[in-house]
């Protein structure tokens, strides 16, 4: 009642906010003809008399070709119009800008003509932000587009809509946002999941109510609104995890079918949300060790006795089902995906899986450079920790001469990561060449590279040293400085034992003009000064010579030198020392003269200052510590990978950080789902057939809870049985295990019966049926009502127990049911695991879920009392069948009209290597599940020896739902058998796709349906017909005129190739020229209403009402061709 409540309330908002627009939009268009008008007067004058010749020109020509195509957009043809509008879209894609013609475009808004309005919607999209109260006069009619049958129409009206970015319009948005996540187009609930981000940005106060729009499209099973709405997620209320946990396996299992941007946001989101829900999957003991080949090649022995050693760990299912449906996006040919997917195993994955993502990082690298800069920072970080991941790839970051500088630098960076005692040799020649680029830059930074090279591999320190040596005498000056710089560097770390390079460098000073490099050298003789007491006051004379035209940086060296040796060796260098601090005393840069000032105190004792003299020695010559050659990409992994942050290095704005991983696991039951089985829309039509709601396989979900499965196994009590034969065998003791294949005309009749006692029942309360059950005696003799552990079924009927068990097995699925059934072929039974737990508590809820208060307009006729002391097991099927829509009593499912005997080939002896297989529609409801269509399999071996295990493997789309036939143990040569299977195509043509098994072979197989066979036939009187049919018209229903021969204008050639065509059933007509036929959606039991008129002239016209349009239009088309071809 509270959100019915709220939503009227928004919807009055909307009206009042409307009413406001509307109002202001009429004082806008009173003003706007004058505006417009003057305009078009003063444009050509001004355009000739301001610009220049060639400025004019082009004015002059805009103006001609906008007016041009004004009056072709306010013409009278649709075809002028439509001219135009290609024309003005054209412009746009041009950059152009055609915002003048916004009046003439917007008047056409309202166009009939759809080609048009899809023109007219892409150009206020472009224009609404700019134009807004331009585009407030056509509000009204935007909001009418939102009821458009054509669904284009629709989502360009909200897109429009939600460009219009004017604060007064909120509630309009906020009402159509909601309306359209309702939508039955998954475009345009995409569409509404994109609006939610702009109508957030305009308007944050909404966030609740957005949130509520969120919530409701995560549920969405469509894989085309699963990308936009997590993006909304991210956008409006990233840190509301508790919306993702219900749709988590939703989401990984959807993953692979979403487009790819889709992709990439919803991998991002999972991979916060994974580290937020599961424990680390990392070694905590000590880094990992990716030399160690133990792993590979360990014995059982060391096996055992580390895994006794270490803490055992145990992955979470969810975080294997994460790891495991996104791998196969390694091979997505967008380069985003496939970052993003490496983004989320080196987050998540343990650590030896992690080198799963190297061959598709390293296959990127042919891309763009572009999308290789962004790779290689990424590679950049990851080499760092894991360099074996990349050490076998190596050669594809050798330096190409076409590169770009920056695609050089990070190539370098990662060699220079990847270098070891192994391949130092090799990738030192590679360093030998690069050296010689003429890329100044790379150049240099190689030199920077062969210097962590050596600092990091003890081993070639003295190689390298004796290498940039030998570059001080290069004649690239770029190079030199940069051989010193490093060189110096690499001094530090082991000062004694190299004086004489000390010495090289003084040698060469003079022909060093490159600032830093001068500096480094003179930093090198104050610092070792006492290993070169000859050189360096030397050194310290030419420096005072030139002192007045070095740079900055080397005359603050040149002063710290003689500082350094009038403490070491103030004999020689008194003198000059003092000479060089009267030069810096009055030096242009005021760093020299407070540097000179600060020396000249420290170093010459004086009266004020002794006590700080004594320790100068201790300042100016302490020992410093060597410096740490790092990468520049070493603090990166902060950042997520593949983040924007992580490309720039610093947090940027919208950034969401990684928490850490949780010590202990929060409770994975959060993710669990519970399955609700969907309500059906004609309530008393299982009941009138008498079908029973069969157990649920455990194929049918892939999550569920104990108390799912629980609650599913009561409902039915042997699910080989049928309604009808349930039902019946009540009056007439026949067999209650009777397969539907049986079924004869006379069902129609005994559904009659069932349902009269079906809705008897639905109205008896909970407790009636206790009591009735104790009193009345049994009539059956194949049931036993037994209450022993607890068994009973959700309407508190005792689970049947069957008088014959013959080849009973025991079945290996892992959510099985305890329910026994029969194979509707071979008449086996199968006797499913049970669980220990009981069920009264799922008897309780079930009851009370539907209740006649619930039910609306829904009045049952009354009926005589029929005793009995179990409740008809099609009593679950009418309590959940119920809709809350008035529907008629009289409409209930009947035989099919006609069954085709054409079988189709599922899998040739060839391809199957002897084992042939087709299969056909039987067009019977299936056994397994209401949603399901019941498909006849004939196997056959042609081989000259047994085929064993035959049995059904992986399935595609991952969402599929397949109740698979049990396994074959063993088919003889020359043999054949007969399985049934039931498929849920979610009234989709869509083909089934899965592996038909042997014991050494898979075959991939498929089984499409035609649009005919997604159907079951109903039947209901002429009047529920007519009325059913007023429901659905506008957009819910299509039609067609179609020729046909004279002799086929009866009734019994109308209905043969409709049959033939469709599973439905035929409805009684009072006008012998009007044919009609019902039939209902298998999956979702939306009605298919069909009428055929007979017409003058050898015509027919063909009517398809139903809210499955594409349902419609695709059985409009086979029946087209059905009819004409008769």
């Amino acid at each position: 009642m509270n959100g019915h409540r709220g939503f009227s309330v928004l919807r009055s908002e909307a009206a009042g906010a409307v009413r406001t627009a509307l109002v202001s939009a009429e004082n806008l268009q009173l003003t706007l003809k004058t505006e417009l008008s003057q305009e078009e007067q003063h444009l050509t004058p001004h355009t000739h008399t301001n610009g220049g010749p060639d400025e004019t020109h082009t004015k002059g020509y805009c103006t001609e070709v906008n007016e041009d195509l004004k009056e072709m957009l306010e013409s009278n043809k649709e075809s002028l119009k439509l001219e135009a509008m290609k024309r003005v879209v054209g412009l746009i894609a041009k950059g152009k800008n055609a915002s003048e013609l916004f009046p003439a475009v917007v008047k056409n808004v309202a166009s009939k003509n759809i080609e048009l309005k899809k023109l007219v919607y892409v150009y206020l999209v472009r224009y609404a932000e700019e134009q807004q109260d331009l585009a407030l006069l056509s509000i009204s009619t935007f909001q009418r587009a939102l009821k458009d049958p054509n669904q284009l129409i629709r989502a360009s009206a909200l897109r429009v809509l939600s460009s219009i970015r004017v604060p007064i319009i909120v509630p309009i948005m906020m009402l159509a946002i909601k309306e359209a996540a309702s939508d039955m187009s998954p475009y345009v609930r995409k569409t509404s999941a994109h609006a939610i981000q702009k109508l957030y940005s305009l308007d944050q106060d909404q966030k609740e109510l957005l949130i509520e729009v969120i919530e409701k499209l995560l549920k969405d099973k469509s894989t085309l609104v699963a990308g936009s709405v997590v993006m909304a997620f991210e956008e409006v209320c990233p840190d509301r995890i508790d919306l993702i946990h219900k749709n988590y396996r939703k989401l990984c299992n959807l993953l692979v079918d979403v487009e790819e941007w889709g992709q990439v946001v919803i991998i991002s989101m999972l991979t916060r949300y994974a580290r937020t829900q599961f424990t680390s999957p990392w070694k905590e003991d000590g880094v990992f060790d990716e030399y160690n080949e133990r792993a590979f090649y360990e014995s059982d022995e060391e096996k055992t006795r580390d895994e006794a050693e270490a803490k055992p760990y145990m992955m979470d299912p969810d975080h294997r089902l994460l790891l495991r449906n996104t791998k196969p996006l390694l091979q997505s040919r967008n380069t985003a995906v496939v970052m993003s997917v490496a983004q989320l195993y080196w987050h998540l994955a343990p650590k030896n899986e992690v080198s799963i993502v190297t061959k598709s990082l390293v296959r990127l690298l042919r891309s763009h450079r572009e999308v290789q800069y962004i790779v290689l920072q990424n590679i950049a970080t990851m080499s760092i920790q894991r360099k074996g991941m990349f050490e076998p790839y190596m050669k594809s970051f050798y330096v190409r001469s076409t590169d770009a500088t920056h695609i050089k630098s990070l190539k370098l960076e990662i060699l220079t990561s990847l270098a070891n005692e192994a391949n130092i040799s090799t990738i030192l020649r590679e360093f030998q060449t690069y050296v010689k680029s003429q890329d100044k830059q790379f150049a240099a930074g190689t030199i920077q590279a062969i210097g962590r090279c050596a600092t990091n591999i003890s081993e070639v320190t003295d190689i390298c040293l004796n290498g940039l040596v030998l570059l001080l005498s290069n004649r690239d000056e770029t190079v030199v400085a940069e051989s010193v710089v490093v060189i110096r560097k690499l001094l530090q770390i082991q000062p004694t034992q190299h004086s004489d390079i000390i010495k090289h460098m003084a040698k060469l000073f003079d022909n060093i003009t490159v600032p830093m490099a001068r500096a480094s050298i003179l930093w090198l003789m104050g610092e070792y000064c006492e290993r070169v007491p000859k050189i360096a006051p030397d050194v310290l004379r030419k420096m005072a010579k030139s002192f007045t035209s070095e740079e900055d940086i080397v005359k603050l060296q040149t002063v710290n030198l003689a500082a350094k040796l009038y403490l070491t060796n103030s004999k020689q260098t008194k003198l000059l020392t003092q000479y060089i601090l009267n030069l810096g005393k009055y030096d242009q840069n005021y760093d020299i003269r407070d540097r000179t000032r600060f020396i000249r105190q420290l170093i010459v004792p004086n009266d004020k200052n002794g006590a700080l003299s004594k320790y100068a020695h201790r300042i100016l010559l302490a020992p410093k510590p060597a410096p740490v050659l790092e990468s520049a990409y070493k603090d990166r992994d902060r950042y997520q990978l593949g983040t924007l942050s992580h490309t720039i290095n610093t947090k940027a704005s919208g950034y969401l950080e990684l928490s850490d991983w949780p010590a202990v696991a929060p409770d994975q039951s959060v993710r669990n789902v519970e399955v609700i089985v969907p309500v059906k829309e004609w309530a008393p039509s299982l009941g009138k057939t008498g079908k029973s709601k069969p157990a649920k396989s455990s194929d049918d979900k892939f999550y569920s809870d104990s108390g799912e499965e629980e609650e599913e196994k009561g409902s039915g009590s042997s699910s080989s049985e049928d309604g009808s034969s349930s039902s019946s065998s009540e009056e007439s003791g026949s067999d209650a295990e009777s397969h539907v294949q049986k079924n004869s005309s006379q069902s129609s009749e005994e559904s009659d019966k069932s349902s009269s006692q079906s809705e008897k029942s639905s109205i008896e309360s909970d407790s009636e049926k206790k009591e009735r059950k104790t009193k009345t005696p049994l009539q059956k003799k194949t049931v036993k009502p037994t209450a022993k552990d607890g068994d009973s079924d959700e309407n508190g009927n005792v689970a049947k127990e069957a008088n014959s068990s013959s080849a009973e097995e025991s079945s290996s699925d892992s959510e099985s049911d305890s329910d026994t059934h029969t194979d509707s072929d071979s008449g086996t039974e199968h006797k499913k695991k049970t669980k220990s737990k009981a069920k009264p508590k799922v008897e309780v809820t079930s009851t009370k879920e539907v209740s006649l208060l619930d039910l609306g307009d829904f009045t049952p006729a009354p009926v005589t009392q029929h005793k009995s002391s179990v409740l008809s097991p099609s009593l679950l099927g009418d309590l959940e069948g119920l809709s809350l829509s008035n529907v008629s009593s009289t409409i209930q499912l009947s035989s099919p009209a006609f069954v085709p005997e054409k079988s189709h080939d599922l899998l040739h002896r060839m391809t199957g290597k002897g084992l042939s297989a087709q299969y056909q529609f039987p067009r019977q409801p299936s056994l397994y599940q209401p949603t399901m269509v019941s498909v006849l399999i004939s196997l056959t071996n042609t081989t000259d020896h047994p085929l064993e295990q035959i049995h059904i493997g992986d399935r595609s789309p991952t969402g599929l739902n397949i109740h698979c036939f049990n396994t074959i143990e063993c088919l003889e040569p020359e043999a054949s058998v007969t399985v049934f299977m039931g498929i849920d195509f979610n009234d989709s043509t869509q083909a089934a796709n899965f592996q038909l098994c042997t014991k050494e072979d898979h075959f991939s197989v498929s089984i499409q349906p035609a649009v005919g066979e997604l159907l079951l036939p109903i039947t209901m009187t002429e009047l529920d017909f007519r009325t059913e049919q007023g429901k659905l018209l506008g957009m819910n229903e299509s039609s067609a005129t179609i020729t046909m021969a004279a002799e086929n204008m009866t009734s019994q050639p109308i209905s043969r190739p409709v049959a033939t065509v469709a599973n439905l059933g035929v409805v009684p007509s009072s006008q012998d020229n009007v044919h009609r036929f019902a039939g209902k959606t298998a999956s979702s039991g939306a009605v298919v209403l069909v009428t055929v008129e007979l017409r003058e002239s050898s015509t027919a016209l063909i009517t398809i009402n139903t809210e499955k349009s594409v349902v419609g239009s695709m059985l409009l088309r086979d029946l087209k061709l059905a009819l004409a071809q008769a």
